[in-house]
């Protein structure tokens, strides 16, 4: 069994494990790994083990990647920050994105994608700790920008992503998804019908899963640590 195959194994294990706390089904929630930095090949690994969605931060890397991989069934996430001139790329090539926290850019990603591959999947990038560092929209600007993505023309509106502030403490680590998880429900009390929280990564995803979340990110549990610039 390679690294990889036994790294998601236990990550699925805390999964199951923090979806049952919650009462929950473990298979209502959908592990994504992130493979930025990493190979091809170790993402062929990931895959002989089970693993079909990826979720990728950077444009270049990721389209060579996604070429190279192109026999298999994958599917693939936009998951980092998004450059107005990468628009193009990322709507030719995911399936999902994850980061939108601008008009402007659903826009370019709208006007970009190509009808022959269906709607994109688009989760609006919230900014639940506050911080001016963090990316992300404010949680009072999600309504209005919610409003705009979900009349654009090729664009699906999915739900939202949060990567909080890192935090030890697990009650800390709850707060803040809870917070995204209670946006969610007052957007779908308006209507807005969304069904994903893309919250969650290596080390606060028992966090992440008992307050809803419905996809985690977890990269360095599943491929290791990423080398050093």
């Amino acid at each position: 069994m390679s690294t990889i195959e036994t790294n998601l194994q236990v990550v699925r294990t805390r999964i199951a494990a923090a979806a049952c706390s919650a009462g929950r089904k473990p298979g209502d929630i959908t592990l994504l790994a992130v493979s930025k930095t990493f190979a091809a090949g170790e993402v062929r690994a990931a895959y002989a083990a089970g693993q079909r969605e990826f979720g990728e931060n950077y444009v270049q890397e990721a389209v060579e990647k996604i070429a190279a991989l192109a026999a298999l069934p994958l599917i693939w996430h936009f998951i980092g920050p998004i450059q107005s001139n990468k628009t193009r790329a990322i709507a030719e090539h995911f399936d999902w994105v994850h980061s939108v926290a601008r008009e402007k850019i659903a826009l370019r990603l709208a006007e970009a994608r190509p009808p022959e591959l269906g709607p994109l999947d688009v989760c609006l990038q919230v900014n639940v700790s506050g911080e001016t560092s963090r990316s992300g929209v404010a949680a009072d600007a999600v309504p209005p920008l919610a409003e705009a993505v979900r009349s654009l023309p090729r664009l699906r509106l999915r739900g939202l992503m949060a990567i909080p502030e890192p935090s030890d403490d697990i009650e800390s680590q709850r707060r803040r998804f809870r917070g995204l998880r209670l946006l969610l429900e007052q957007l779908n009390a308006a209507g807005f019908g969304l069904d994903t929280l893309s919250m969650g990564m290596s080390q606060d995803l028992e966090a992440a899963v008992m307050e809803g979340a419905t996809i985690v990110r977890v990269g360095t549990a599943i491929f290791g640590e990423r080398a050093k610039a």
